[in-house]
This record gives structure tokens, sequence and C-alpha cells, in this order.
């Protein structure tokens, strides 16, 4: 079993609170990601975050291509983390973990997101030219949309890495 880890780093000029109340608030997650992929809120966000909260969704990873996703709110806390994990959707395992820390000026937000394809061999041969590349579009779309939001803090440079497990 092939699992990979991608981590994305970034730090924003704005207050632990109002990173919180952004962040944890699942219908903003349709404004950080890319128009392209039809992703869309269908329930379960209509209420604060809480742990046992399912949310479903519909999301195109390619053109023409529509599936549904849903995903389970595990952990949650307040101000400090929430974690997501994937019961239904393209993935074999999705375990995302969302990070804030008060930093001077403003917050440090880091993701951790555990994954594994399908498909055996040819979900490990998509990884890269395919999976890697999408993920990586994705994580740089919502940090260019959030230091627009938000405000990027000067000399604390972002970063996106991938690692095998």
């Amino acid at each position: 079993m092939k699992c990979y880890q991608l981590q994305a780093e970034q730090s924003l000029a704005l207050s632990k609170q109002e990173a919180w109340d952004f962040l944890s608030n699942p219908a903003n997650l349709q404004r950080i990601t890319p128009a392209h992929m039809g992703f869309k809120i269908l329930e379960g966000a209509d209420r604060p975050m809480y742990p046992g909260q399912i949310i479903h969704y519909v999301v195109s990873p390619f053109p023409g291509i529509r599936t549904r996703w849903v995903t389970e709110i595990t952990h949650v806390r307040e101000g400090e983390y929430f974690v997501d994990e994937q019961r239904f959707g393209p993935y074999a395992l999705w375990h995302h973990k969302h990070f804030i820390e008060a930093v001077e000026g403003g917050v440090r937000m880091t993701d951790v997101v555990d994954y594994k394809l399908p498909l055996g061999w040819l979900g490990r041969l998509a990884h890269g030219p395919v999976v890697k590349r999408q993920l990586t579009a994705i994580f740089r779309y919502r940090e260019a949309e959030l230091d627009k939001r938000f405000g990027k803090l000067p000399g604390r440079p972002s970063a996106l890495t991938f690692k095998s497990l």
C-alpha cells in the first residue's frame, strides 16, 4: 500500500480568531477552490463545524468527470485545528489536518494531507503526472486566494511539499 503526504504551510496577516472563523466555516471551501473544479457543497455545511459533521460535495477533478465526495469532520479543537476524513470519494484514503498557530503579526496555517490513490499500480503511476500536479495547482490556488483576501506575512515564505510514506 503506497501512501503519500502533502504538507502546505502559509503565513497570513490576520488574527488567529479571524483565521479560525474563515477556515472552520465549510462554506468557505468553495471560495478557495478553483472554479474549473465545479466544487459545490450539497449539504452539511449549514452549521458551525463540529466533530461528526458530514459534508456532501460534488466536484469535477477532470473535465467532464463529476464525482460525489463525502467527508466527516472527525476532530475539532476550537481555534487550533480540525481534521476532515473522506468517507466516500475519489481517494482510497484522505485524511486532512488543518492547523492554525499564532505567529508574530498573524498566523501560520499548516495543512497535512495523508492520502492513498485507488487502482493499485495504475493509481501509483498516475500520482506524479496527474494527482500530484493537480493537488499542487489546488493548494497554490488556495494560497493565492488567501493571500489576496488576508495579506501575506512578509518574510515568511510559503511551502508545499510531497513525500511518499
